[in-house]
């Protein structure tokens, strides 16, 4: 089954942390500053709210959909 999830470019990712700012139960941030996806919320775009605005946030664009 495929579907569309949620991804962080961590060779783009430049630790600005809007998409934890925007939304903090989807990402957070590593020990190096870098936006991540939490744990089992990479599958989360289509329900969550704030997705597509973490997505805008990022000055360098590293927040992205991805098909499995």
């Amino acid at each position: 089954m495929s579907g569309v999830g949620i991804q962080v470019d961590k060779e783009r990712c430049v630790g600005a942390g809007m998409c934890a700012l925007t939304a903090p139960d989807v990402f957070t941030q590593d020990d190096d500053g870098l936006s991540e996806v939490l744990p089992g919320r990479a599958e989360t775009t289509g329900g969550h709210p704030l997705v597509a605005e973490a997505m805008r946030a990022c000055p360098v664009g590293a927040v992205a959909l991805a098909a499995d």
